[in-house]
């Protein structure tokens, strides 16, 4: 056995020696030798870039089924020794999860569609309509996107902690209206395209109304289409992979913000995420669960619960996602 294995060895390299002679098989087996170290190199990255994003949320998910045992068990590795589903019936219970997690998606729906409706029609004006000072507008725009939202909170709170356009509610109700501790802030800011990453969606759609040939509004122009109804039964359909992904981006970012949460005080019965930061708190309180190893298992629990709608989401969406990216990027 050992000799056959010897011979086919010899035979390998013999082969190999004779293909390296020749000029022509040399270069072919250097690039497939390169091709397949490349492979190995991209492979390699995208493994560790997944797991250095994936190995927190498995880390949560295995905590989140762990008993107490586990908790103080020193040789427990990877999966749990008693695994249980009980961390996740008290987190629902605390966090009220079904009734908040409704009102959450119901404020994530109505900014959602009020951004793409929105920050569509701009990118539209800005592809196909030539104005005064639209350079400048647009570069304002860009600005949207590169500012960072802590630079501009205290003219948002000022503004929306005594809202008063142009002096109308001090003349008839003798002040400004206060709307913190609402969602209509979010809503406010959706409707005048300056809400959660609306430069960017501007952008997005910008770029792909510009991607789209103009032959298409001017057949519909021909056949006697009005300017509304060929961008609502014309561009915004064939524009539907950029639909997608701002649905996506506006969805996640919505339902993930807590930085605009908490500047408008916004109750945590609307917005979940602001209940992760204090359900260690409301266990110790509730339940007696004082041991921190122990409220890091309920804490994990709840945070695969508010992980899980958006990986929903992503997995319904993903081609179309996808697709919208990649058109988004190359078009324009």
């Amino acid at each position: 056995m050992l000799s056959i294995k010897t011979a086919e060895v010899k035979k390998f390299f013999t082969e190999a020696k004779h293909e390296l002679a020749d000029p022509y098989r040399r270069n072919a087996y250097f690039k497939k030798l390169k091709k397949f170290l490349v492979s190995l190199l991209s492979f390699l990255v995208i493994l560790g870039v997944a797991y250095v994003i994936i190995a927190p949320v498995i880390g949560m998910f295995v905590n989140s089924i762990s008993s107490d045992k586990d908790a103080y068990d020193p040789i427990m590795f990877i999966f749990p020794n008693y695994p249980t589903l009980e961390k996740y019936q008290l987190v629902i219970k605390r966090m009220d999860y079904w009734k908040t997690i409704g009102r959450n998606m119901g404020l994530v729906a109505i900014c959602t569609l009020i951004q793409l409706l929105v920050c569509s029609m701009v990118g539209y004006g800005f592809a196909r309509f030539n104005f005064p000072f639209k350079k400048i507008l647009f570069g304002f725009v860009v600005v949207m996107i590169v500012i960072p939202n802590h630079a501009i909170m205290l003219p948002l709170y000022i503004t929306f902690k005594e809202i008063d356009p142009f002096g109308l509610f001090t003349l008839l109700f003798k002040g400004g209206v206060s709307i913190m501790g609402t969602p209509l802030p979010m809503i406010v800011m959706s409707l005048l395209g300056c809400g959660l990453r609306s430069g960017l969606y501007i952008y997005i759609f910008n770029q792909f109304f510009r991607g789209l040939p103009k032959e298409i509004e001017e057949a519909a122009l021909v056949d006697g289409a009005g300017l509304w109804y060929t961008y609502f039964r014309i561009m915004l359909v064939n524009a539907m992979p950029s639909v997608i992904t701002v649905t996506v981006f506006s969805v996640v970012w919505q339902f993930n913000d807590t930085f605009f949460a908490n500047l408008f005080n916004i109750s945590d019965n609307i917005v979940i995420s602001k209940r992760i930061s204090s359900l260690a708190g409301v266990i110790a309180n509730q339940d007696r669960i004082l041991e921190p190893p122990l409220q890091k298992l309920y804490v994990s629990a709840g945070t695969i619960l508010i992980i899980v709608p958006m990986v929903v989401i992503y997995l319904i969406l993903q081609k179309r996602f996808i697709e919208g990216v990649e058109r988004s990027g190359i078009v324009g």
